[in-house]
């Protein structure tokens, strides 16, 4: 039995769909209005002071729907009772899509960033950063063992957490079978330094998390693996410094 279209159009919209918590944060992305904001949620109990009257202003500038909820119910909603600040807001992310629709919206070359368990938030900030400000096409970001998109996200991108795909699935597992596509991993035990690599049309870097590196069942499946020469004794590098470095490859 196949979905309907209605279905798979509504399940697609509230897949884009990312909620984001905190005063600061709803004040920023209302104030943006290349963001497309869905709907505001505020608790009952929230004192209305001078950044709750600007948000509530804001989203009725913009026309944008107000629900009203109890502290308990707003928590079930941002999933961060101790950090959301009476507020939450659900922002449409036209940039937030599922990894299946990689194969469509590349009918030729593109280069993506994979993350293999990371889990820092400011990591994953500022290789979104990296990333937007780079040639890369977009990042492919699994839901299993990987830091959720947050306002310490958001932050840490500076501002440019919608301007590239993010793509996401819930394993890495699910985009090995993209064709004609190599897969790079990282690892500061590869032979073949990645200055000398010659990057294939279609090419998807896979970073790891510094303690762990990248999986086994994802690095069994890379076609190169490369490595970042260091001096000095250096035996690393933060993830976030390796996709900068990776994102501006020629």
């Amino acid at each position: 039995m196949h979905d309907s279209p209605e279905y798979l159009e509504k399940k697609r919209f509230f897949d884009s769909l990312v909620t984001l918590y905190g005063r600061n944060v709803a004040v920023e992305v209302l104030r943006d209005e290349s963001v497309e904001i869905h709907k505001l949620h505020l608790s009952k109990s929230n004192r209305v002071d001078e950044t709750i009257r600007e948000i509530v202003d804001l989203a009725e500038m913009r026309g944008v729907e107000i629900k009203y909820h109890t502290k308990e119910a707003l928590s079930r909603i941002s999933k961060n009772s101790a950090q959301d600040q009476g507020v939450a807001i659900d922002v449409k992310a036209l940039n937030y899509r599922s990894a299946s629709q990689i194969q469509s919206d590349f009918s030729g070359s593109f280069r993506l960033l994979a993350l293999d368990g990371i889990n820092n938030p400011q990591n994953l900030g500022m290789i979104i950063r990296s990333a937007a400000a780079s040639r890369i096409d977009g990042i492919v970001l699994p839901k299993k063992n990987s830091t959720k998109l947050s306002p310490l996200v958001m932050k840490a991108s500076a501002g440019t957490l919608f301007k590239i795909p993010i793509y996401y699935c819930d394993t890495l597992a699910e985009i090995l079978g993209l064709r004609e596509t190599a897969f790079i991993t990282l690892s500061s035990h590869a032979k073949d330094d990645i200055h000398s690599l010659k990057i294939p049309e279609r090419a998807v870097f896979v970073l790891g998390n510094e303690s762990e590196g990248v999986s086994d069942a994802v690095m069994k499946a890379s076609t190169h693996s490369v490595s970042i020469p260091m001096h000095r004794g250096v035996e690393s590098l933060n993830v976030a410094v390796t996709a900068g470095i990776v994102s501006f490859l020629p």
